[in-house]
């Protein structure tokens, strides 16, 4: 998709900002850090994948591959939401974390063509797994379906494994 003005929309900053709030705003009081978010991310797009609703984009093979790229547009994302005074930046014990500000839910209530409806559906899912099995268990479950992601991240990018 493409709007004069806006460059292409699909998996932009935009897109995936706009993803990155509704995901924070349904998993409000709870942060997430930068791998967090960018796990959400890829989860939220592919819930179908995990038992959730029917994913929100087409089945791809490969896609697990997505998370390798995904870091850099996610942590842009967040950045350009920032800005928009939708996402909160928090820097405590937990190291960097990011939740929904009090405007994501207006913002979030503006949203009303079907695949911003979908988003939410997907988004609440994701907010419901993790109240109901923690945010540690949430990823474990993620992990035993698409394996250990971080440690795919770790070599592909050249990251020092810590111990």
């Amino acid at each position: 998709m493409r709007l004069d003005g806006f460059g292409h929309l699909y998996n932009s900053t935009l897109e995936t900002g706009i993803r990155a709030v509704i995901v924070l705003e349904h998993l409000r009081p709870v942060r997430a850090d930068l791998p967090e978010m960018v796990l959400f991310d890829h989860v939220v797009v592919h819930t179908g994948d995990h038992g959730g609703p029917p994913s929100l984009h087409t089945a791809v093979p490969g896609r697990i591959g997505e998370l390798l790229v995904r870091r850099r547009l996610v942590e842009d994302s967040l950045r350009l939401m920032q800005q928009c005074h939708l996402v909160a930046e928090a820097h405590d014990a937990d190291g960097i974390t990011y939740q929904a500000t009090d405007e994501a839910a207006a913002y979030m209530e503006l949203l009303e063509t079907p695949y911003s409806e979908h988003l939410k559906r997907c988004s609440a899912w994701i907010g419901d797994e993790v109240s109901r099995h923690t945010k540690v268990g949430f990823k474990e479950r993620v992990r035993a379906r698409i394996g250990d992601w971080a440690e795919a991240f770790e070599v592909a990018t050249g990251a020092a494994r810590r111990a």
